[in-house]
């Protein structure tokens, strides 16, 4: 009954959403409005609520209290920093769009190549996995689903492929944050660098089938024509053989921060030579200056430019902003000294305005216009916030209730000694319920760890699979269902895209899980 009442929100969001085709902000509430009633009534009558953990940090603390607390935790992780960056996101688009700069984006695009299935490849895989690389967050799902339809992609798809192609890069997402506390929780704070880059490493080697199947099938939807089946494979196989090999140098020899960075930017560089070479010039004749092109990419210019500049890669400015203007609430579930933290200056958010808003001063917006675009930018997305802020508080309610690991606990007592296989579900199982790799690590990573041990299995390896599967389960997190249908203006369609979605993550999580498997079974 616990197992069944834990999945309860999550069946009725899937069912609301895909069953009845209810729009998503009302799925969303009305899932949370389950977990909550799951929260203050089931898992206390079935002894399931880990109220002795919360009691120890204040004996005033109830069900009640804990799951209010929990809620304003995810409404707090909602706002600050996802519905954040996903309006900037827009609001980016929507400068080019008021610019007209868009148009010179979308002829250098189609000069690069004419053929379709290149273009969208190079935005999705190689350009989207680059934003995942330094930003991560919503922003490498919002731009480049936001820029295919700008170049006439019907929004469907647009969605689609770019939740499909956000799914790999994950892992390393917002400079390897995902793997890095994975680490951590698997191995310890105070885990040295060495074993950081052998779990890096373990997390490309279980993407790497991946790597080649999912460009194939961002090839394949955007083109069904049997006539190109060969040369979608052939091209799959140099793109996947380039991000496979460029991945696993970055995170075994360098560490987690720059696997999806690089491994993007070599498979840019790839197609963009693959275009020159198999097309010879049948691209659309560009008719513009290095300086105007440069202005019709001031917006993308300065927001990686900053984005960099946040990251770790940047040293001394990154730590400064890390640790200047930080909100910090001590939330009263939180133990002693812990605090809900939102730096102002160091988010995403930030780096993507002040891209978005000086890229639009030197394309010619005038400032109290960009003022203006802002403005209707958020009015615009108040169903995704709703739909957002639900979903995240959900997941906090059923995290601090113990529903998560309640699941989680049931797939490992039902697997025993098959486990391996199911690892990545449960990596899948978190970022469905939370919407982010890295949370999804938080929830599990120590699960990870203590069922290597129990079966006598490298705990780096099975701790891996936990983010091998978390990519999979984003492409169908119903945050990021949020997110692309507000960059596609698709409010209300989320179960739409996610019955479109849900077959390619299943198949995703289980090819991960099969090459987990087949790696611990080879090693026996």
């Amino acid at each position: 009954m616990s197992i069944f009442l834990s999945l309860l929100p999550i069946l009725l969001l899937i069912v609301l959403m895909v069953g009845f085709k209810v729009r998503g902000d009302w799925s969303a509430v009305a899932a949370l409005l389950s977990a909550v009633a799951v929260a203050l009534f089931a898992m206390p009558a079935l002894g399931e609520f880990p109220i002795e953990k919360y009691t120890a940090i204040n004996p005033e603390l109830t069900a009640v209290t804990v799951t209010w607390w929990a809620f304003v935790e995810g409404a707090l992780k909602a706002i600050f920093p996802i519905l954040i960056i996903i309006m900037m996101a827009i609001y980016s688009y929507n400068i080019l769009l008021e610019s007209k700069q868009i148009e010179v984006i979308k002829q250098q695009f189609t000069s690069i190549s004419s053929d379709k299935r290149i273009q969208v490849l190079l935005i999705v895989w190689g350009f989207g996995g680059l934003l995942e690389g330094m930003a991560g967050f919503g922003t490498a799902v919002a731009i480049p689903a936001a820029i295919l339809i700008g170049l006439g992609f019907k929004p469907t798809f647009s969605a689609l492929v770019s939740l499909i192609g956000n799914s790999v890069a994950t892992g390393f997402g917002a400079v390897g944050v995902p793997v890095i506390t994975l680490a951590k929780e698997a191995h310890g704070s105070d885990v040295p660098a060495h074993v950081i880059q052998i779990v890096a490493g373990d997390v490309v080697l279980q993407l790497s089938v991946l790597m080649f199947m999912i460009p194939f099938v961002i090839l394949y939807l955007t083109d069904t024509s049997k006539k190109y089946i060969i040369p979608n494979i052939i091209l799959t196989l140099l793109v996947g053989a380039i991000s496979l090999a460029a991945q696993f140098a970055a995170g075994y020899f360098i560490g987690a921060e720059t696997p999806a960075i690089l491994g993007s930017i070599a498979c840019i560089v790839f197609l963009v030579i693959w275009a020159k070479m198999t097309e010879k010039g049948e691209g659309q004749k560009l008719n513009y200056t290095g300086g105007q092109l440069a202005k019709a990419w001031a917006v993308y210019g300065f927001i990686l430019l900053f984005i960099v500049l946040a990251s770790p890669l940047s040293g001394p400015i990154s730590e400064f902003l890390k640790t200047h203007c930080v909100s910090k609430i001590p939330l009263p579930i939180y133990a002693e000294g812990k605090t809900f933290n939102f730096g102002w200056l160091s988010n995403a958010g930030l780096m993507l305005f002040l891209g978005a808003f000086i890229g639009g001063l030197i394309q010619g917006v005038r400032g109290g216009k960009l003022f203006s675009i802002l403005g209707q930018t958020v009015m615009k997305l108040n169903k995704s916030a709703v739909t957002i802020i639900s979903l995240v508080a959900m997941s906090a309610v059923m995290t601090h209730s113990g529903m998560i690991k309640e699941l989680a606990d049931a797939l490992v007592v039902a697997t025993g000694s098959l486990y391996p296989l199911f690892a990545p579900l449960v990596g899948a199982l978190g970022t469905f319920a939370t919407g982010s790799d890295t949370s999804s690590n938080i929830l599990f990573g120590k699960l990870q760890a203590e069922v290597a041990g129990q079966l006598d299995m490298d705990v780096s390896w099975l701790a891996a699979a936990n983010t091998a599967g978390a990519t999979g389960g984003k492409i169908i997190s119903p945050q990021s269902i949020a997110i692309a249908t507000a960059s596609c203006d698709m409010q209300g369609q989320e179960g739409s895209i996610l019955r479109s979605a849900l077959p390619y993550a299943l198949v995703y999580v289980l090819i991960a899980g099969v090459t987990v498997y087949a790696f611990v079974h080879m090693a026996l």
